[in-house]
């Protein structure tokens, strides 16, 4: 019998897709990049996801954010998104936190218990903290670069920090995990020399920010199923 996985299983085999469904994701920030992430993952077999954000949606989402339409305008992030999980499989798992991962001791995360963390936010601080947490307990984690800026969406890769180039966002985080002594960090960037008007808030196209996060999809589910895949 047919079911919503079947192209997955004729690809990835019954114990790789069994394998995504009894995974637990947890995806931080739900805009143009996370938005995507979180599509790709419930339509590719994840079983759980943990999505958090702080933010609702608002006009400027529209040009980019998958989950931002006129309905959507000035509804919390996690709650749209949520709903839109559920549309895709009523039977995957969606825990909704509202909030910002700087004040992670009122959100009570507890890193160790995921089977993969995505860092889909833009503050340097909070990414840093995402990866610090991540590493302390030995969960794989991978963290998106700068997108905006950046027309060029065949350029995005993936890569360790440590040998990325062009980036802005990415040399001030090698410094960054430098300084923590933390390696080993997986990253979805581009080499694209950012293109700027001298606005201080990043410009943004329909396309870039959602290849990254199909990328970053693409790098969790063949991370999650590869011994089986193998």
């Amino acid at each position: 019998m047919k079911n919503r996985l079947s192209r997955s299983i004729a690809l990835y085999g019954e114990k790789g897709v069994e394998k995504l469904k009894n995974s637990h994701v947890l995806v931080f920030g739900l805009g143009g990049v996370g938005c995507y992430v979180v599509e790709a993952l419930a339509r590719g077999g994840v079983g759980e996801l943990t999505i958090v954000d702080n933010d609702v949606y608002s006009v400027t989402n529209l040009n980019r954010q998958l989950y931002a339409t006129q309905s959507s305008l000035g509804k919390p992030k996690t709650q749209v998104s949520a709903e839109r999980i559920k549309e895709i499989s009523p039977d995957i798992k969606v825990n909704v936190i509202n909030g910002f991962i700087l004040d992670n001791d009122d959100l009570n995360i507890d890193f160790s218990k995921y089977s993969y963390v995505v860092d889909a936010i833009d503050t340097v601080s909070g990414k840093l903290k995402i990866i610090k947490s991540c590493k302390q307990v030995g969960t794989n984690v991978i963290s998106s670069m700068g997108t905006g800026n950046k027309t060029d969406p065949t350029l995005f890769k993936i890569s360790d920090i440590s040998k990325t180039s062009v980036c802005p966002l990415c040399k001030v985080m090698r410094k960054l995990l430098k300084h923590n002594n933390i390696s080993g960090v997986n990253v979805v960037y581009s080499e694209e020399v950012p293109k700027s008007d001298g606005n201080r808030t990043p410009s943004s196209t329909s396309f870039t920010p959602g290849v990254a996060g199909l990328i970053l999809a693409s790098k969790v589910i063949n991370d999650l199923i590869k011994e089986d895949y193998e």
